[in-house]
């Protein structure tokens, strides 16, 4: 009996947990879901054990599928998250004229975590290259006092950077309005759209965002910003395989 409580304390905990990170926790949604599911696959595995005997037919190719479709997933993940880990190392190239700050949460007025982790990222670039104009770009949401574009250029202001040197684009929903609007707005100041920006953006997010952004007809040099916390790190990371997929796919 206690051997069998043990057993199953295992997948309750980790769905008890999992709800739990999903529904009260804020950055850690799909490290929750995650969670979730893993509960939910070990639970598939001990039903299928338990019928061993009485459906030996059935179980005999379930089992293995499910451990095939797990081992599959697995390697797949692996491979995806090898060119995000790539595209969030510090770039070595040239420094391009314009860098592109995108958006994260803006929590009343002030930063969210993430976004004052782009921003620090934005500040020391621009504070070594003066010469670089950066283009603050992120709409405002319903739950948000100010536009994140708003919220970063009086965050850099504030830190010392010239307000000359930092141009607003406040409308963007998105991660493709974002470089899409901020290329127009680069093209509507100066007659001149460019061919290569930098794009500050969370580690985690680089290497999508460079995608789209070739999409939108630019090479992005990447200018990854930190996630200092670990399990938010974790979170975003796993997350951004799916994403990556979604957008691949769709």
């Amino acid at each position: 009996m206690l051997k069998k409580l043990l057993k199953w304390s295992v997948p309750v905990l980790l769905l008890l947990f999992g709800a739990y990170l999903w529904l009260f926790v804020s950055g850690h949604h799909f490290l929750g879901v995650l969670l979730c599911g893993i509960a939910a696959v070990i639970t598939c595995f001990y039903l299928l054990f338990s019928l061993k005997k009485t459906h030996p037919k059935t179980t005999g190719v379930m089992i293995p599928l499910l451990t095939a479709i797990l081992i599959l997933g697995s390697i797949l993940y692996g491979i995806t998250l090898v060119p995000i880990l790539q595209a969030s190392r510090p770039p070595t190239e040239p420094a391009p004229e314009y860098i592109i700050v995108l958006g994260a949460r803006v929590i009343g007025e002030a930063p969210s975590a993430s976004l004052q982790d782009r921003i620090d990222t934005a500040f020391e670039y621009l504070s070594e290259h003066p010469h670089v104009i950066a283009i603050v770009s992120g709409g405002q949401g319903p739950d948000e006092e100010i536009s994140e574009a708003l919220c970063m250029y009086n965050t850099l202001t504030k830190m010392g950077i010239s307000p000359n040197r930092i141009w607003i684009e406040d409308r963007s929903t998105s991660t493709r309005e974002n470089l899409s609007y901020s290329l127009t707005l680069i093209e509507e100041k100066t007659n001149c759209r460019p061919v290569k920006i930098g794009l500050v953006s969370s580690a985690y997010h680089i290497y999508r965002a460079s995608l789209v952004a070739e999409d939108c007809g630019v090479q992005a040099l990447g200018l990854p910003a930190p996630t200092h916390q670990l399990t938010l790190k974790l979170n975003y990371y796993l997350r951004e395989v799916a994403a990556l997929w979604y957008y691949l796919l769709f």
